[in-house]
């Protein structure tokens, strides 16, 4: 019965060569389509999950209430890293690993900066990376240097590198301790190597932080024992700063581990979507693109349902029952599924280098693995249920009595379902059409806005220890060499803030507690940045009273109300300084957010050098002529440097990415109800072949052939049309207030405009199948009367 049933399976899709490429193209290009998606949501919510404790491991974060926002951060108090070992029983462990930076490592002639992080002992026992030499025992061992596979290769070659040496920061004498795979990209630590935390604590600023309860620095991660309540202990720790110091508004809190990639986002206090609001857009995205295909399937199913009618009718009359009917026609559905899943699996391998490419990511199909032939197994017959559940049933409901005298009244009875189901592709169909428009004006909106300063020629170069010290010098060399036009340095990259503190001021009410960005500017910084000034001065030499003196943003002006703000005197770590300008307000962090209340503070030595190079040579010629000075001055380190426009438009990599995503999938989720259109107006077509044969006879015109024919499927594009209006306006209304402080307002054309371009790909669909049954002579289609 079975090989019955396949033979039958096989003859149909042979007859219907047409419709089954149809219909075998759409459900292909959609599993393809939903595979890729359901691999990168996939990798997304299994972040960090490689840690085999990752339910138990989690970072202390904050929050810190001020009066007009409350402010949410993952650093804090260093003493917090002894304290919760004793604090709370339900702590198993606790670890410090400072932030991942690039330091420089030299191994004889091989110099080159890596990613690093110093980290205690306790955090390679916590967060369990494989070893594949040594062990985490080279933590305790204040000489000892962990490293990747990977940078073991670039320092050594092929060479053993376990307890070869390496200097680090041109100034600790280290030995390979310990070798580690290269870290998964799904891992939220990315680090090259690991240095033991007793160097990094050697430092004078860290030492006079060890009691500091009041100064939040610091990232501290905790493992919960087996079985502890994450929020019965968050509720033990909440309020330990506030023990230790009763000023502080801080409530502390155990951020866990497998919240950190999709839900580190906070808005006054509260999680606000993050990366998750995309995963499970996304992740809704593959299934309407499979639901589209599955539809197709089952329009074109009912539709030519007259072809299948004589065949249910003689199988009944000899004794065959409904459901053995309807476990045949699913049968041939899941078939069509496997075949269109094997022709996926092809479209899926020739698309993952471009897909991967634009996730920045290695995403692979695991063929090797069992469970994912389960899952594609179980994937093909949900599958094929799904698309083959409705018209089993339709078919299987024919009355063989009147199926066998030639009146099986099949189109009319599949009408209002049908109607309903292309209504439906249409809703998704414009619904993403309107999401990829809103994306792309979105990013748009945003890259287009005004920064405050000239991104054009700035280069930043990380300062240390030799540059300082020559750092007058450089200044002069750099500006004597005719490459460099302007140099300044800062304690923060122009395109990041890395200190803030609250203020005191006249009038300040004694209730109310803002929080500022700090940023220490040298000379120059302005007019190397192109920054212009709103009121007062900038920083300068000349005057030595500026090592007292505050330059405040026009945000921080606004928000602290200073009418007359130069003169003004405010109190800062307990000591007074005095406000010598006012700068126009300059985008530093996040360009989706407003500009942070801010002040700056005259600090000729900075972490960060930035120059402006001279319009009078190319890029690559002032780059080329400054480098020997770098080289003069700082031989110990590399030349290297980063371009601030480029560091900028990283800043839009993570939405540039959805952006193009959602173009992608919106487009296919398209071509795929495309697809089905052109089978139903193909089918149409022919089925109406006589009745457009008489209208032409009796004088019809080709255009009234194709208004007959379109009239039905436009009135399918208005209905989900009307229904997708609404759904889409709020959807993408409500995810644009959540996600973004800058933001554009959806303009009022632009739901209209999908709507159009759905109806104008309907009509010339359903116009070039009517246009081609018009012009066919009606004696033709006649002649049979």
């Amino acid at each position: 019965m079975l090989y019955n049933y396949l033979k039958i399976a096989l003859r149909n899709l042979q007859r219907n060569s047409i419709y089954s490429f149809i219909n075998i193209t759409g459900l292909a290009v959609g599993i393809a389509s939903s595979v890729l998606i359901f691999l990168w949501v996939f990798n997304e919510r299994t972040y960090d999950q490689f840690h085999t404790n990752h339910e138990r491991l989690g970072q202390i974060w904050v929050h810190n209430e001020f009066s007009d926002n409350i402010a949410t951060y993952n650093s804090v108090p260093l003493p917090v890293y002894e304290f919760l070992k004793t604090y709370d029983a339900r702590i198993k462990n606790t670890s410090l690993a400072y932030w991942s930076y690039e330091q420089l490592l030299t191994v004889g002639e091989t110099k080159i900066r890596q990613e690093g992080q110093f980290a205690t002992p306790e955090f390679l026992e916590m967060f369990q990376f494989p070893f594949v030499k040594g062990s985490a025992a080279a933590l305790n061992d204040p000489s000892s240097l962990i490293i990747t596979e990977s940078l073991a290769t670039t320092l050594f070659g092929d060479a053993e590198a376990m307890n070869k040496s390496v200097l680090l920061d041109n100034t600790y004498e280290l030995k390979i301790g310990g070798i580690l795979k290269d870290l998964p990209q799904n891992s939220s630590f990315q680090f090259k190597f690991l240095a033991p935390w007793s160097i990094f604590a050697q430092q004078d600023w860290i030492k006079s932080k060890q009691d500091a309860w009041d100064d939040q620095s610091f990232p501290i991660y905790v493992e919960l024992q087996e079985g502890a309540n994450l929020a019965e202990v968050n509720a033990g720790i909440k309020n330990i700063i506030r023990d230790k110091v009763p000023d502080e508004k801080v409530d502390v809190f155990i951020h866990p581990l497998k919240e950190w990639h999709l839900r580190s986002q906070f808005q006054d206090g509260k999680q606000t979507g993050g990366m998750n609001d995309y995963v499970t857009g996304f992740t809704f995205i593959a299934i309407f693109i499979l639901v589209i295909a599955c539809i197709n399937f089952m329009n074109l199913a009912t539709a030519r349902s007259e072809h299948r009618a004589r065949e249910v009718g003689i199988r009944k009359s000899i004794g065959s029952r409904r459901r053995e009917l309807i476990w045949q026609f699913i049968g041939e559905s899941v078939l069509i599924t496997a075949v269109a899943f094997v022709f996926a699996l092809v479209l899926v391998e020739l698309a993952l280098p471009l897909f991967n490419n634009l996730v920045g990511n290695t995403l692979t199909i695991q063929y090797t693995s069992p469970i994912m032939w389960v899952l594609a197994l179980a994937f093909i017959i949900s599958t094929g249920f799904f698309a083959g559940s409705y018209p089993a049933l339709y078919l299987s409901s024919f009355n063989p009595a009147s199926v066998l005298k030639g009146k099986p009244n099949t189109g009319r009875k599949a009408l209002a379902p049908r109607k309903f189901l292309v209504s439906l592709q249409f809703f998704f169909s414009i619904c993403l059409i309107v999401s990829m428009v809103v994306i792309y004006k979105q990013i748009e909106f945003v890259k287009a806005r005004n920064t405050g300063y000239n991104r054009d020629g700035l280069v930043m170069i990380t300062n240390n220890e030799e540059l300082d010290k020559n750092y007058t010098t450089l200044h002069e060399k750099l500006l004597a060499s005719g490459y460099v036009t302007s140099v300044t340095t800062s304690s923060s990259p122009i395109t990041s803030i890395y200190g803030n503190n609250t203020l005191d001021w006249p009038g300040k009410p004694a209730d109310r507690e803002i929080l500022f960005s700090r940023v220490f500017i040298g000379d120059n910084y302005t007019t190397t940045m192109g920054i212009t000034m709103a009121e007062g001065r900038a920083f300068s030499e000349t005057f030595k009273s500026d090592t007292a003196a505050m330059i405040l943003n026009q945000a921080a002006v606004d928000v602290m109300g200073l009418e007359n703000p130069v003169g003004t005197t405010v109190t800062l770590w307990s000591r007074k300084w005095t406000v010598v300008g006012v700068m126009n307000d300059v985008l530093m962090t996040s360009p989706f957010r407003n500009i942070q209340p801010g002040f700056f503070l005259y600090g000729p030595k900075g972490e960060t050098i930035t120059l402006r190079l001279s319009d009078a040579h190319t890029t690559a010629a002032a780059l080329q002529g400054i480098e020997p000075i770098f080289k003069a001055l700082n031989p110990s380190f590399p030349f290297e440097y980063e371009f601030v426009d480029q560091t900028f438009q990283r800043k839009f990599a993570g939405i540039n990415m959805i952006g193009v995503l959602a173009s992608v999938f919106a487009g296919l989720a398209i071509l795929i109800t495309c697809l089905g259109l052109l089978g139903l107006a193909t089918f149409t077509a022919e089925q109406r072949t006589k009745e457009i044969g008489i209208r032409k006879v009796l004088g019809a015109t080709n255009l009234n052939i194709v208004t007959l024919i379109s009239k039905d499927f436009t009135r399918l594009v208005l209905f989900g049309f009307v229904f997708a209006a609404p759904v889409t306006w709020y959807g993408l209304n409500y995810w644009l207030e959540k996600s973004y402080s800058y933001r554009i307002g959806i303009a009022w054309w632009i739901i209209p405009a999908a709507g159009m371009v759905a109806m104008g790909l309907t009509l010339l669909i359903v116009a070039a199948q009517a246009l081609r049954a018009a012009a066919s002579n009606p004696s033709e289609s006649l002649r049979t009367e």
